[in-house]
């Protein structure tokens, strides 16, 4: 199992209204490229930050090919997506890992 884990900081601002464009929108489109079979999303509950509040949206495949293929084809478009809607009020740090 492979497990692309996305962190993402995110202004106070619009914390609301991103939660909710993940949660019906992002993630589901994520889902969408059939590259992915599921996903979680967490909210980062300690430490807490005075400059924003961190989430992580977990995406699980069974073969590093079809995240290499969503790295590839899909991710460009979606992650332009999400700066076109919020622009610097987010950070995202993006890592693979596999289980054991």
């Amino acid at each position: 199992m492979y497990i692309y884990n996305v962190s993402i900081k995110i202004a106070y601002a619009i914390e609301g209204e991103w939660i909710k464009w993940m949660k019906e929108e992002h993630m589901d489109e994520v889902i969408a490229t059939g590259m992915f079979d599921s996903y979680l999303f967490y909210e980062l509950v300690d430490p807490i930050s005075d400059d924003g509040k961190t989430f992580v949206a977990q995406y699980f495949t069974d073969s590093k090919e079809r995240y290499e293929m969503y790295i590839e084809k899909f991710a460009p478009l979606l992650r332009q997506k999400g700066y076109d809607k919020y622009g610097n009020q987010f950070i995202a740090f993006r890592t693979i890992m596999k289980t054991c």
